[in-house]
Parts: C-alpha cells; sequence; structure tokens
C-alpha cells in the first residue's frame, strides 16, 4: 500500500510541476485537463502527507523514550499517535478503493408507478418533487425528458435530467422498489395502503460510449400530450425511439425542437444499453459477491416511508430515519452519505477477503 501511496504522491509532485510550465499555462485545456487530475488524487496525497507526518512524529517519540526526564511524556504521545495511525491506515485503504468512472457524470432518472394505482401516480410525484428538491440543494439544474402525468396530480411514468459535477455518485443507490404506506384521502374507513413505485438511475452516456447502427432504429414522431395540457404542442415534435435489437423504446416530448427531442432521446437510449450491459456483466461478480447495499435491480425493494409513523427505513442497511417530511423535501443527505459509507466498507471486505 505504500509503495502505491508514495507512487501517487510523486505523480501529484509532477503535475504541480508541468502545471507551472509556460507550455501548459498558455493552453486552458491542457492546464484544466491536468488540474482535474491533480484534484481527483488531492484527498490522497493530503491524507498520506499526515499519515507519513504522523509515523515521523511516532520515531521521534521512540528516541525521546530512551531520556528518562521525557520517557513518559513520550510514551503516551507514542501511545496517541499510533491510535491516530491505525484510522489513518483505514482511511487511506477506502481512498485507495477503485472509482466508479461514473460517478461524476450526469444522471438520468426513471421513475414508474407500480402496485396501487392512483396512489402509485401520487407517490411517484412525491418521489420527482423529492429529487429535483435535493438537486436544488446541490445547484444542480434538472430537466424532465418524457411525462405521462394523471389527471389529479399523479405521474405514471417519468424521465428527467439531473445534470451537475458528481450527480450520479449521489443518486446511484437510489434504484430499486420504494414503498409507501399511508392512508389515501378516498379511503373512509382509514385504512393504511401500501403501494410501490419504481425508480432506475444511470449514468449519462454519449454516443461514443456505445455503438449503435442506425439500421438497427425505428424513429418515430407524434405529438406531445399531457393530461393537463400543459406539454402539449400542434407540432409532431415529441420522439420515440426503439432499438429493434432489444426491444428497448425510448420517448422525448418536453422539448419543442424535435432534434432536441431526438438527441435527449438518443442519450437515454444509450445510457439504458450501456446500463444493460453493464447490469449482465455484473451478475457473475453479484454470485460471488452481495453488497449490502444492493445489486440495484429494479426489482429490489429498497426503501419504505411510512406515513403513519413519519419514518423511512432503508432496508439495505437497516437504516431508520424519524424525519418523513424533511426527506421528501430533499433532505437526503444523510441517507445518501450512509449508503456510500456501507458501500465502501463492504468493498473494503471484499478486497481484504
Amino acid at each position: 500500500m505504500l509503495d502505491k501511496l508514495t507512487a501517487i504522491d510523486e505523480k501529484y509532485k509532477a503535475l504541480e510541476l508541468r502545471m507551472q510550465e509556460q507550455e501548459v499555462y498558455s493552453d486552458p485545456a491542457l492546464y484544466a485537463k491536468l488540474a482535474r487530475e491533480q484534484k481527483e488524487i488531492e484527498p490522497v496525497v493530503e491524507a498520506y502527507r499526515n499519515y507519513e507526518k504522523a509515523r515521523r512524529d511516532m520515531n521521534e517519540m521512540l528516541e525521546l523514550m530512551d531520556d528518562p526526564e521525557f520517557k513518559e511524556m513520550a510514551q503516551e504521545e507514542y501511545e496517541l499517535a499510533e491510535l491516530e495511525m491505525i484510522k489513518m491506515e483505514e482511511e487511506l485503504k477506502l481512498l485507495l478503493l477503485p472509482r466508479d468512472p461514473n460517478d461524476s457524470k450526469n444522471v438520468i432518472i426513471e421513475i414508474r408507478g407500480g402496485a396501487g394505482g392512483e396512489e402509485a401516480a401520487l407517490f411517484a410525484h412525491s418521489l420527482y418533487r423529492m429529487y429535483t428538491m435535493y438537486a436544488e440543494t446541490k445547484r444542480w439544474k434538472s430537466e424532465i425528458a418524457n411525462l405521462n402525468d394523471t389527471e389529479i396530480g399523479g405521474i405514471k411514468e417519468v424521465s428527467f435530467m439531473i445534470e451537475g459535477d458528481g450527480a450520479y455518485s449521489r443518486f446511484k443507490f437510489e434504484s430499486g422498489v420504494h414503498r409507501v404506506q399511508r392512508v389515501p384521502e378516498t379511503e373512509a374507513s382509514g385504512r393504511i395502503h401500501t403501494s410501490t413505485v419504481t425508480v432506475a438511475v444511470l449514468p449519462e452516456m454519449e454516443e461514443v460510449d456505445f455503438e449503435i447502427n442506425n439500421t438497427d432504429l425505428q424513429v418515430d414522431t407524434f405529438r406531445a400530450s399531457g393530461a393537463g395540457g400543459q406539454h402539449v404542442n400542434k407540432t409532431d415534435s415529441a420522439i420515440r425511439i426503439t432499438h429493434l435489437p432489444t426491444g428497448t423504446v425510448v420517448e422525448c416530448q418536453d422539448e419543442r425542437s424535435q432534434h432536441k427531442n431526438r438527441a435527449r432521446a438518443m442519450k437515454i437510449l444509450v445510457s439504458r444499453l450501456v446500463e444493460e450491459e453493464r447490469r449482465k456483466q455484473s451478475e457473475e461478480l453479484a454470485a460471488e459477491r452481495k453488497s449490502q447495499v444492493g445489486t440495484g435491480n429494479r426489482n429490489e425493494r429498497i426503501r419504505t416511508y411510512n406515513y403513519p409513523q413519519g419514518r423511512v427505513t432503508d432496508h439495505r442497511i437497516g437504516l431508520t430515519l424519524y424525519k418523513l417530511e424533511q426527506i421528501l423535501n430533499g433532505d437526503l443527505d444523510e441517507i445518501v452519505d450512509a449508503l456510500i459509507i456501507a458501500d465502501r466498507a463492504e468493498s473494503l471486505k471484499y478486497i481484504e477477503e
């Protein structure tokens, strides 16, 4: 581990020197590329340098132990530094875990009402609102690609994109079945109903990330529509793209421009196809290692929102929070942070095995 850390530290120094060269300084694109590389490894370098300082301090304390006058003080300082180094070693192991290459990408989120009819559609709207409010707290931009809503404000299905640095890293554990337990307003007897909503989270991909032959695509145009008229227009600007080999269908109708709808539909199509390939490849790995955080499969129940108790429970990590209203208003950091920590711990355990 120390050899790897030394190499990363040397790379950081080399990047620092390179960025000071006139040739690089006068090329904004190259400078930005090197700055990104440096920023990526900066947390590791900082932790490693703190670790090395603690190691030097320990060696100094060892030398002081030979002096009777300072022996007791040096012994205490040495033991404290030793505990600190153990913590630092764990932190360094986590920092050296392979990064998900998609973490910095924009994210495409697809929400569909499941079991529960209109109640499921209303909760799908609640989840859409929760995610977009969370994006606002991060100053990320969200845009709808396709929306199929209901007459009373529910959502049968919605596809939308959230643009922002690291968006995928914060949303990627949301894939799966979200269950809601509450008393519907139309329920006279006050019985609690259980409904489900399915969420799929995809990193945004470009066409270069997946080779698609135009002959494999069927592209149809149609007139956009919406239950309340808010998405209606008078031209055939909405786009439906079908990937014939897989039967994958993507619709995009929020933009008024056919060209923009097609471009966005292609991004979503590519993202879905790449994700399907990734899922197939990870099935073998999942057989060996079942992550505590879950596989992200769309049929896996991941979370329950219980309205009568004001409770949210994430079943993958056994986390229960009694702050339902705050969470539905976009206060997701506590859940997201806990999921990231659990995933890192599981990854570390797998590597150590």
